[in-house]
C-alpha cells in the first residue's frame, strides 16, 4: 500500500479522456466486430480475476444494447464482480442510460428475470391501452399517428428509440389525461432488452428447473450462461457441466461421466434460439449470436466457454482467450447457432460454425490445464483411460452436431 497522493498523477489525464474524448460509435456499423468496439462499454473495471473468461462476454452485450438493458444476475462469480457494493462495473452513458442490474438467489434467477420481463410487458400493454384511449379524447393528429406507429413497432428496438424522441415532446405539451399517463411510463416506450446472466452451476444444476421453465414459456428473454465447467465461485466443485476426466471437488479422481448438453436440451423445444460460443475462437460468431438472440422474438440461450482460474492454465490467465481458441481447434468445444426463424424460411435452423476439429491436439489441450494434469499425477493408471474417454465424448458430441448441420442436405 502507498499514500494516495503518490498514486494520483494520472487524474488530470483521466479527466481529459473522460470529458474531452468522445466515443466514435457512428463511424462503423455496430454489427461488426470492429464497429462494436467504438461503442462505450457500460460494464468496466469489474474486479474479476485477471484474465477472467466471463467478463468479455458481458462487456460486448453492454456495448450493443446496454442503453436499454435489464439484467437478472444469478448469485456466483458474475454477481460478485457485477455488484460488489459500494462499487459496480455497470455504468451509464452521457445520456444517463445504462443497464438496470439486480441479483437474485442462486436457485431462482431465471424466474426472477422472467418476472422482470412480465413487468415490462405489462407496462407496454398499459401504454398500448392508453394510446387507444387517446384516439377519441386527444386533439393532436401528429401524436395519434406516432402512437399508432409505436403500437405497430413496439417490439422493434431501433424504431422505438426513434419514436421516443418524437413522442416525448408532444406528450409533454398535450393536456389530455391519457397523454399525461403515457408520459409517466415514458421509460417503457423503448423496447427493453431483458437478460438473465449466470454460470453453469446455476444453469446446468441448481437453477436448471427454473431455466427450463422460462425457455418453455416462449417469452422474449435472453439468457447468457458463462460456462466454466465448474462451480467457480464456491470453491471449484464439480457440476453437470464438468466434462469427463476433469478434476474438481467431489470429482477428485476425475469426472467419470459425460457433460450435460444444455444446448441440445433447449433445442428440443424447437422455438428457442440457442448458440454455443467461444470469443477467443471466433469473435464474429459471438457477435452474430448476441445480435440474433436479441432480435429473436422468443427465448434465447447463449452458452459461452469461459476459461477460469480454477482450470489452472499452464500458460497463465493472461492467455485465457488463446485457451478458448485452442478448445475449439482441438474439438473440445464446438461453435454453433440454432435459429428457429431459418426453419420458417425452409432452411436448416442449425448452423455449425466450428471448422473441422484437429483431434491430434486434443490431449495436448488437456495437458495445458491443471484440472487434467493433476489427474495424471494422482491417478496415473486411470488418467489415460479417462483422457481417452474425454476425447471420444468430444467426438461423439461433435458428430451429433454434424448430423444436425447436414439434415436436409
Amino acid at each position: 500500500m502507498k499514500h494516495l497522493e503518490t498514486q494520483l498523477s494520472e487524474t488530470e489525464n483521466w479527466n481529459y479522456m473522460a470529458e474531452k474524448v468522445t466515443y466514435k460509435d457512428n463511424i462503423l456499423p455496430k454489427n461488426t466486430v470492429k464497429g462494436s468496439q467504438f461503442s462505450q462499454p457500460l460494464f468496466e473495471f469489474s474486479g474479476a480475476c485477471a484474465g477472467c473468461g466471463e467478463t468479455p462476454y458481458i462487456k460486448l452485450i453492454t456495448q450493443l444494447v446496454g442503453d436499454r438493458m435489464m439484467v437478472a444476475n444469478a448469485t456466483g462469480c458474475s454477481s460478485i464482480y457485477g455488484g460488489s457494493a459500494p462499487a459496480t462495473p455497470y455504468c451509464r452513458n452521457k445520456a444517463g442510460q445504462g443497464p438496470a442490474w439486480a441479483n437474485s438467489l442462486f436457485e431462482d434467477n431465471a424466474e426472477y428475470g422472467f418476472g422482470m420481463n412480465l413487468g415490462v410487458e405489462q407496462m407496454k400493454i398499459r401504454i398500448n391501452d392508453l394510446s387507444l384511449q387517446y384516439e377519441p379524447e386527444g386533439s393532436s393528429a401528429e401524436l395519434k399517428a406516432l402512437l399508432k406507429e409505436w403500437r405497430e413497432n413496439r417490439n422493434n428496438a431501433e424504431k422505438t428509440k426513434e419514436l421516443k424522441d418524437k413522442l416525448i415532446p408532444l406528450l409533454e405539451k398535450d393536456n389530455a389525461k391519457s397523454a399525461k399517463e403515457i408520459l409517466k411510463l415514458k421509460q417503457y416506450i423503448v423496447k427493453k432488452s431483458i437478460w438473465i446472466f449466470g454460470g453453469d452451476g446455476w444453469a446446468y444444476d441448481i437453477g436448471f428447473g427454473g431455466l427450463d421453465h422460462v425457455i418453455a414459456s416462449g417469452d422474449d428473454v435472453n439468457i447468457l450462461v458463462m460456462d466454466t465447467e465448474v462451480y467457480s465461485n464456491t470453491g471449484g466443485q464439480s457440476s453437470k457441466a464438468t466434462p469427463t476426466a476433469a478434476v474438481a471437488k467431489f470429482a477428485a479422481s476425475g469426472k467419470k461421466i459425460r457433460k450435460k448438453d444444455l444446448g441440445m436440451i433447449a433445442m428440443s423445444y424447437g422455438y428457442v434460439y440457442v448458440a454455443q460460443v467461444s470469443m477467443g475462437a471466433n469473435q464474429s460468431q459471438y457477435l452474430k449470436a448476441v445480435l440474433e438472440a436479441e432480435a429473436y422474438p422468443g427465448p434465447s440461450l447463449i452458452i459461452a466457454y469461459a476459461p477460469c482460474i480454477n482450470h489452472g492454465l499452464r500458460a497463465g490467465m493472461g492467455k485465457s482467450q488463446l485457451e478458448a481458441k485452442l478448445a475449439v481447434e482441438c474439438g473440445y468445444w464446438s461453435l454453433y447457432r440454432y435459429n428457429p426463424l431459418l426453419e420458417e424460411e425452409g432452411k436448416n435452423p442449425f448452423i455449425l460454425d466450428s471448422k473441422e476439429a484437429d483431434y491430434s491436439k486434443f490431449q495436448d489441450f488437456l495437458m495445458g490445464e491443471v484440472r487434467y494434469t493433476s489427474l495424471k499425477k494422482e491417478f496415473p493408471g486411470k488418467a489415460d483411460e479417462l483422457f481417452k474417454s474425454a476425447e471420444e465424448n468430444a467426438k461423439w458430441r461433435l458428430n451429433n452436431y454434424k448430423r444436425l448441420a447436414s439434415a436436409g442436405d
